[in-house]
């Protein structure tokens, strides 16, 4: 090299040249180990929660595990009987719930099932706890630091997201014999790395970092300038267009031939992507990379469930009238954004209208420390049996930063199939194993009133669906103290079923991530059917319908394992009696009505009305006999839902102790057009 500089300038100018080189990359290596070596501390473990600038930044040396009461034996006892529900049981019958060396961080901790029992934290020091809380105040917000929104319960689970450093030594104790679900995920970060231990008592730094958290993810309307430090980056140019798309066309809304950074993606009216067709699609490239950073329908990148307007995350879903996308997305030497409206069999729909923004930073990506921005969409109709559903599959170095998904069963009835666990497997080692599918998403309990039981935003996690007259729901969840870091590579699944992914189902997601190589391959909503499919036979389970009642009747309600879900049993205690069911989640159209229920000695007449007109006769529940007898499936009636006609009411008449109707499902089978 230096002859070759001697042919080409003077010795000295070489010299210099050269000397600069290694100026840089001193200044470089010094920069990265001040990076690996700076001190982790609560304040700046809080940080990452509102430094999203930072999002693309790799985690060198790092591993994100997990603890949790997976069934270790391929089944579903997940926490229902405790017998994985900790680590050891000490000799005072205490469970240790979670025991870490470190250096490391406690990221996350989620349970369904807390109690009141005292939980011990030992911190780099293992004779004596660092503090002591109740179970549930580790998530109530009753005690400081432990408050919302980063501890909170929703959807049936309850979580913590303060983040609790550690030097040497992580340990946490259950004072009690028994215990259920639960999982506890940290970081490992390399031998040597300072870290500022856990203490409740916060420093005023702490405490600001603490309010900054708060008030960004209080915030009720957030932009892209809202993530963007304004000091450091400047402020960012904005690229707008109105353009009307046809279908068959597509359009490029922002494209640049130099290096730079996406910090904001905003589509308007964020209704136009709603629907069952899903047939307008969002294609990023980077760096003319043969393989599209992105290539899904907009309503699944933006978190819309079943054709719905659903995820308001902190950063991307949609917000009013906006489709928003903050995810920081550095790129090298080019950018292009195009929407793709593409022609289905029967398309003669009209133009839309679309109003874009895309918000850029002349910041070109640092290569040697930041990964760039992908999107994996996965869409099966239908799952293959015995395997689970790919959330990402991916080489290179990077690291793993939310999900978004959408599952429904093909089989009519309970959502069983969102018992599957996922599964992390990093560099070929498994790292994390969860207890069940709205588990991974931070809740608990679907099916039951006021848990996992309907659409419901956080700021970094919810539930985008639960219909289960449709068998079908979904969620979504951001890793951001908690990203998910790989060297080489990384494989996500997420069964399907309680076990052996043997429940069928069609299961659409994304995997949004930050990696030094492209996907090397990847599905195109051109080569399949992305549409929103509609079940013929809708099971409407007791638990969760909305009732209207009429007349003196008691309501009881009762487990039944053979429909899997609960039964009610109605009683009316004099006279007649009704209950009106409101059917909001079944969509309009013509239907049989079929009922699930029960005959029994002490049975009640019925009949089946919409409103004020009969469709059927009074008909007999009562049988002579001492048993029980199930009708599993008894016609009764046609029905037409529309949108001023959606209920149907059952009737009873009291015959002395014939006074009880039991209801096990209502069955509703879609009439053939």
């Amino acid at each position: 090299m230096i002859r070759l500089y001697k042919k080409i300038v003077p010795l000295s100018i070489a010299v210099f040249l050269l000397s600069l080189a290694a100026q840089h990359l001193s200044a470089q290596s010094l920069l990265l180990q001040e990076r690996d070596n700076s001190t982790i501390s609560l304040t700046s473990e809080l940080a990452a929660f509102t430094n999203i600038a930072d999002l693309p930044s790799y985690r060198e040396g790092t591993s994100m595990l997990q603890t949790s009461s997976y069934d270790r034996t391929g089944w579903n006892d997940d926490g229902f009987s405790g017998r994985f529900s900790f680590v050891r049981r000490n000799p005072d019958s205490s469970l240790v719930l979670f025991d870490a060396k470190g250096p490391g961080v406690v990221n996350r901790i989620w349970t369904p099932t807390p109690t009141e029992d005292s939980l011990d934290f030992y911190i780099d020091d293992t004779t004596r706890p660092a503090f002591t809380i109740k179970y549930l105040d580790l998530f109530s917000g009753k005690v400081f630091p432990f408050v919302a929104p980063l501890s909170n319960n929703q959807l049936g689970g309850y979580y913590c997201y303060l983040p609790i450093p550690f030097q040497k030594q992580c340990k946490i104790v259950l004072r009690a014999k028994q215990t259920q679900f639960y999982q506890i995920g940290y970081r490992s970060v390399p031998q040597g790395t300072p870290v500022k231990k856990f203490d409740t008592n916060l420093s005023t730094e702490e405490k600001t970092a603490l309010q900054q958290v708060q008030s960004l993810w209080n915030k009720e309307s957030l932009t892209a300038t809202d993530f963007i430090n304004a000091k450091k980056q400047g402020s960012p140019q904005v690229t707008r267009s109105n353009f009307q798309l046809r279908p068959g066309e597509k359009r490029t809304i922002f494209q640049v031939a130099k290096g730079g950074r996406i910090v904001g993606l905003e589509l308007e009216p964020a209704a136009l992507f709603e629907g069952l067709a899903k047939n307008i699609d969002i294609k990023i490239t980077w760096d003319g990379e043969t393989q599209p950073a992105v290539y899904s329908p907009v309503a699944d990148f933006f978190g819309y469930a079943f054709g719905n307007r659903s995820m308001q995350s902190l950063l991307i879903g949609s917000r009013g009238k906006t489709a928003y996308s903050y995810f920081p997305m550095p790129f090298n030497r080019s950018a292009t954004i195009e929407l793709i409206y593409r022609k289905t069999p029967n398309n003669n729909a009209e133009p839309i209208g679309i109003t874009s923004r895309v918000y850029y930073l002349p910041q070109a990506r640092n290569t040697t420390q930041e990964g760039k921005f992908y999107a994996f969409w996965n869409h099966q109709p239908s799952l293959p049996l015995g395997q689970p559903h790919l959330l990402l599959k991916a080489s290179g170095k990077g690291h793993y930063v939310g999900t978004a998904l959408q599952t429904r069963g093909l089989e009519p009835g309970m959502t069983g199939f969102f018992e599957g666990d996922d599964s992390t497997i990093v560099d070929g080692r498994m790292t994390m194993h969860g207890t069940g599918s709205e588990d991974y998403f931070n809740g608990g309990w679907y099916a039951m009133m006021d848990r996992w039981d309907g659409p419901l935003s956080l700021p970094l996690s919810g539930a985008l669906d639960y219909n289960l007259p449709m068998s079908r729901t979904g969620g979504y969840r951001l890793f951001l103290t908690d990203k998910i870091p790989f060297s080489k590579s990384i494989h996500h699944t997420i069964e399907h079923g309680p076990e052996h992914n043997m429940a069928p189902g069609t299961y659409t997601s994304v995997a949004y991530y930050y990696s030094d190589a492209p996907p090397t391959e990847a599905v195109s909503p051109a080569t399949v059917d992305t549409r929103v499919t509609l079940p013929d036979t809708l099971m409407i389970y007791p638990q969760l319908l909305t009732l209207n009642t009429f007349g003196d009747i008691n309501i009881r309600r009762r487990w039944r394992w053979h429909t899997g879900g609960e039964a009610v049993i109605f009683t009316a205690t004099a006279g007649e009696a009704a209950v009106r069911v409101h059917l909001q989640e079944v969509p309009d159209g013509a239907y049989k009505v079929f009922l699930d229920y029960a005959q029994h000695p002490e049975g009640s007449g019925f009949s089946l009305w919409q409103r004020q007109t009969p469709l059927t006769d009074w008909k007999p529940s009562h049988i002579n006999t001492n048993d029980t007898v199930r009708v599993e499936r008894q016609y009764l009636s046609d029905v037409t839902l529309t949108p001023l006609n959606h209920t149907l009411t059952l009737r009873f008449k009291a015959d002395g102790a014939k006074n009880q109707f039991f209801l096990n499902r209502i069955i509703l089978v879609r009439k053939e057009e």
